[in-house]
């Protein structure tokens, strides 16, 4: 497993982390669970990567987490980068939400118990608050560093504007912004638009999520929609989402994958990690044999200039 400096900080990450946001609940097995993330930490993937309303049920992957580092990860906390999140919805009524000082530190102090843990190396906030000033969404942050419940933090989904003044409230504060955690994969390129650029600037690391687009960037929808597949859930991927169009790019990176002896998913991870300022790709998985195979990505990050020239020309920078 390589591991990547993250930004301008002394921290490390592997260049593939595992994320609990699906397939971690009280809903699904904890057998898998756990045999999942052993074979993470095995590999290599020494970061794990949650957040307070994972589940389903919201918080249950976080409880499932703890249960398995408590049975089976006793002496190795300090061989583990552990984050979580705060900043859509948890609990019903005016705190569960957003991005007060009320929310970010209550769900923090929540997640611990869960976790059966004293702190979290990262802690986020998940996404933007429209009405709290974003003065007091940052202090909360550096509130929670200087009480020792985190030693970093950072911030998601934020565009690059929100960024820009993210990071420099938390750098005049003195506890600097160590990472964004962005959507991107090669069907979704909008941090491409500047948001890269300022990562890069500010010694900021970049960890996407969502690098297979929810399962597009795989075979798995090439023959039609399997039963039981994230596609029939109406979830986070929807059917409707797999035009005529989206599925002839599909089969043309398939093809590509295959001439660079990859899977799709494979290259699909490479082509991130094929940048400097990614620090980290987040991947998820419902089973051990999945993990495997995002993991055999690493065996092949170098592109030909007629390869990248090759992808943009099937889904150009947007």
């Amino acid at each position: 497993m390589p591991y990547r400096r993250c930004g301008r900080s002394g921290l490390m990450l592997p260049a593939i982390s595992l994320g609990l946001w699906q397939n971690f609940g009280h809903v699904d097995t904890l057998e898998n669970s756990r045999q999942m993330i052993r074979l993470a930490f095995d590999r290599g993937i020494t970061h794990f990567d949650l957040a307070n309303n994972y589940g389903p049920p919201p918080g249950s992957a976080e409880a499932n987490f703890g249960t398995i580092l408590h049975q089976d990860f006793q002496g190795y906390r300090d061989e583990l980068v552990i984050s979580s999140k705060a900043g859509y919805d948890m609990w019903a009524g005016p705190y569960g939400n957003f991005g007060s000082r009320k929310y970010l530190i209550s769900s923090l102090d929540q997640s611990l118990k869960r976790m059966r843990l004293d702190y979290v190396d990262l802690f986020y906030h998940h996404r933007p608050d429209p009405d709290t000033p974003l003065e007091e969404t940052m202090t909360a942050l550096d509130h929670i560093v200087r009480q020792g419940k985190a030693l970093y933090v950072g911030v998601s989904n934020y565009k690059p504007a929100e960024a820009i003044k993210a990071i420099a409230i938390l750098k005049q504060l003195g506890t600097p912004c160590l990472i964004h955690q962005p959507r991107y994969s090669m069907l979704d390129r909008w941090v491409e638009n500047g948001l890269l650029d300022v990562l890069e600037q500010e010694g900021v690391g970049c960890i996407p999520f969502s690098p297979l687009a929810q399962g597009l960037l795989t075979d798995k929808y090439l023959s039609g929609v399997p039963a039981n597949s994230r596609a029939t859930k109406n979830g986070s991927l929807k059917e409707q989402q797999l035009t005529p169009e989206t599925l002839n790019v599909i089969r043309q990176l398939t093809g590509l994958a295959q001439q660079r002896g990859q899977t799709l998913a494979q290259m699909a991870i490479a082509w991130l990690l094929k940048d400097p300022r990614i620090t980290s790709v987040l991947v998820g998985a419902s089973r051990p044999e999945q993990l495997t195979d995002s993991l055999k990505s690493l065996d092949n990050l170098t592109f030909s200039a007629d390869e990248l020239a090759t992808i943009e020309s099937i889904i150009p920078a947007s």
